[in-house]
């Protein structure tokens, strides 16, 4: 994280919302991956 400070410093705002954006979607895109995985228990529990 210490590499990151003097980047930020010199680009500014856009990299700051970048990786946080990046590390929001990232998060969501989890739950994307865990929620096919489990589709086809669910389907099977249904029938």
């Amino acid at each position: 994280m210490d590499q990151f400070v003097p980047i930020i410093s010199q680009v500014g705002f856009p990299i700051v919302v970048s990786l946080y954006l990046l590390y929001r979607i990232e998060t969501k895109l989890d739950m994307v991956v865990q929620s096919i995985q489990n589709l086809p228990e669910r389907m099977r529990e249904r029938t």
